[in-house]
């Protein structure tokens, strides 16, 4: 309900107390009263101010007519009526369809304070924020990857020129090929790992154990020095050490390079005596396992996994939950099953926290049967674990998979963006060189 006068959109003279605005051709009546409602807008100014301060108006608006006494603005006018809203309501929303930063450059110009939008807007204004400083990003890291500096040294050049060859696939073909070179030796290791540990590709040594043999061997050392090579060249060429070493994939690639020098200082560097110790050859053993984390190695490669990973990030609450509804589950269920089977003579339910891996691969519908009931109350809760623990995992499964194509679209949008962003300033470059030249 409008409690005070509304806006008239009509093309007659103004009575007193009016005060006509012409927004990009839309001609709106307000009332001086209802403006004054904020003092320090300019629409308000514009109230208080007097018609023969020409240099006041001015300085307000782009134009005036004194016969009509109408004042002309060159703004949006759908804009201008969610602006106005402020003076009746009290609070803005911003309209669908309209950009909300140019909307807070609206809001600058009509003098109006950010704290009267709404907190559906002021969210929705913090997450296009959030993107365009992404996007400044972006276009930061582009830039840089064209920038050619005339002044810095040679030393200097070549570091940058190599931080590129290592770090960026889509600067130059040379990159391009080192980039597949890496993941192609990736893959590499990992299947060397994996097929290194089948008994019938094993060979015997002095001791009569089995181990891998020398050609993977000798594969495998192949990789891990161009794993370390590749590693020091990027640690080398790094403009920032420090968060080069505090880099989580950089952690990843020292953790899959490590253990291959350890196992080799301990078998080869080591006295006899010491790698007879049962302690040691578990050591020798755990490092090896160690060396599937290569394969996250991948992660650098693969824009996909990427996102997945940003976009599980960004679903923590629903996996939280999703956590907790099968804890939840566990619990009531491994209770109720140990419960209802200690009236069996052979029941396989000794204890709950036995119960626990039943009620596990029940609902997550595995059931590998190692564990089951045998009573009539046992498999009807177990009917209803499983049923549970299908629906339990199926409510988080839409968000989590809405999450991560709005992050994949996202970034994808953003990559464009930045590309534009850095065209139109080549092409407003070009425009002012040619400008230059001519004058």
């Amino acid at each position: 309900m409008w409690t005070i006068p509304k806006p008239k959109y009509r093309g007659d003279l103004c009575a007193e107390g009016e005060i006509a605005v012409n927004i990009g051709g839309v001609r709106v009546v307000l009332f001086g009263d209802v403006l004054n409602r904020y003092p320090e807008s300019r629409l308000a100014e514009l109230v208080n101010c007097s018609t023969q301060n020409s240099e006041l108006i001015s300085s307000l608006c782009d134009d005036f007519d004194p016969g009509r006494k109408e004042f002309y603005f060159d703004r949006d006018p759908d804009t201008f009526k969610c602006i106005i809203d402020v003076y009746y309501f009290d609070e803005i929303h911003i309209k669908r369809g309209i950009c909300p930063i140019c909307f807070i450059k609206e809001m600058e110009f009509w003098k109006i304070d950010q704290s009267v939008l709404d907190e559906c807007c002021k969210s929705y204004l913090s997450e296009k924020e959030e993107e365009l400083k992404e996007i400044a990003s972006k276009v930061k890291v582009i830039l840089e990857d064209l920038e050619v500096d005339q002044c810095i040294t040679r030393t200097q050049q070549c570091q940058r020129f190599l931080w590129k060859l290592m770090e960026k696939p889509g600067s130059s073909l040379p990159a391009r090929i080192i980039a597949i070179a890496s993941f192609l030796s990736i893959l590499v290791s990992a299947v060397v790992m994996c097929v290194g540990t089948i008994p019938e590709l094993q060979v015997t040594d002095a001791e009569g154990k089995l181990v891998e043999h020398p050609t993977l061997e000798a594969i495998e050392t192949a990789c891990m020095l161009w794993f370390t090579t590749e590693f020091l060249l990027r640690l080398a060429s790094s403009p920032n050490k420090l968060h080069f070493a505090l880099s989580i994939m950089n952690i990843i690639d020292f953790m899959a390079i490590m253990p291959f020098y350890v196992v080799l200082s301990l078998t080869y560097l080591g006295t006899t005596s010491m790698m007879e110790l049962t302690n040691v050859q578990q050591a020798v053993q755990a490092l090896r396992i160690m060396r599937i984390a290569r394969i996250f190695k991948l992660a650098r490669h693969s824009s996909g996994l990427q996102t997945l990973t940003y976009a599980l990030k960004r679903s923590l609450k629903e996996l939280g939950l999703l956590l907790m509804y099968m804890g939840v589950g566990i619990f009531v269920f491994s209770a109720l099953g140990y419960t209802m089977e200690q009236s069996h003579p052979e029941t396989l339910f000794r204890s709950i926290p036995q119960s626990f891996w039943w009620a596990i691969i029940t609902m997550t519908t595995v059931g590998y049967g190692d564990i089951y009931p045998k009573t009539t109350l046992g498999k009807c809760n177990a009917a209803v674990s499983f049923l549970c623990g299908v629906i339990a995992i199926a409510l988080p499964i839409h968000p989590i998979i809405n999450n991560f194509v709005i992050f994949y679209n996202k970034q994808k949008v953003l990559e464009t963006a930045a590309k534009h962003e850095v065209e139109l300033m080549e092409l407003k470059s070009g425009r002012e060189a040619r400008r230059k030249s001519s004058d």
